[in-house]
């Protein structure tokens, strides 16, 4: 006789009284737990320098960053879309499906391959612009990266080439980080001075010295996610 008092009472209420009752339940429960935060995406679009060339699986420039953001409180993802061997052109060519992925942001570092095969700084301008020039219809922040060149094609090529990374975000609006490897030479020219950061190519960074890199940038990727984030 209980049960059968028990389920007169149950259908009193009507089922629409129980769908309230269910929705309201699964609301309050909502607000109970904190919503899992989407990690922001950024999409690292590289060369050799960012792919991670000659290192272990978690010691290039991409996962060494993504752990360097969690340590100081930032969580994303960063997208490895580097290519090694890849030019400015090269990645003018796929910037646009590379940033089909729900990016929220864009790091830019190219421009070291068309040194090492003397290209037309011109050429790398067009390029360059090109790359931003997707970055900015799809509505994300970026961050352009400089790679000076060396002085082998002459003072005339160093001085058009190494202008186009400064004019090109001042044109853009993006954030600038001046050289990728600033964190191995603080600005000193004296090659003793970061050699032993170096793997054996005389090109490619070894593990410590992609940390001493990343500690370098790290901070201006911040300053990309708060832009992201509309915060600046």
């Amino acid at each position: 006789m209980k049960h059968l008092s028990a389920l007169r009472h149950l259908r009193s209420y009507g089922p629409s009284h129980l769908t309230r009752k269910a929705i309201t339940l699964i609301f309050l429960t909502l607000m109970a737990v904190p919503a899992m935060a989407q990690d922001m995406r950024i999409l690292a679009l590289g060369d050799s320098l960012t792919q991670g060339y000659g290192l272990p699986d978690g010691e290039g420039f991409v996962p060494q960053l993504e752990r360097w953001l969690a340590a100081h409180g930032h969580e994303a993802k960063v997208v490895n879309g580097g290519v090694s061997g890849d030019t400015t052109r090269g990645g003018l060519s796929r910037v646009e499906w590379s940033l089909a992925d729900d990016i929220d942001a864009m790091i830019v570092t190219l421009g070291g391959n068309d040194i090492l095969r003397g290209l037309d700084p011109a050429e790398t301008r067009k390029n360059l612009s090109g790359i931003l020039e997707a970055g900015k219809a799809a509505g994300v922040e970026m961050l352009l990266i400089g790679l000076p060149a060396s002085g082998n094609y002459g003072a005339e090529y160093k001085q058009s080439f190494d202008a186009n990374y400064p004019d090109l975000a001042e044109e853009y609006g993006t954030l600038y980080e001046p050289s990728f490897f600033t964190g191995l030479t603080g600005g000193d020219p004296d090659p003793s001075k970061y050699l032993k950061y170096m793997q054996g190519d005389g090109i490619h960074p070894n593990a410590e010295g992609v940390k001493l890199i990343v500690d370098q940038i790290g901070p201006r990727v911040v300053e990309l996610m708060e832009r992201a984030k509309g915060g600046a």
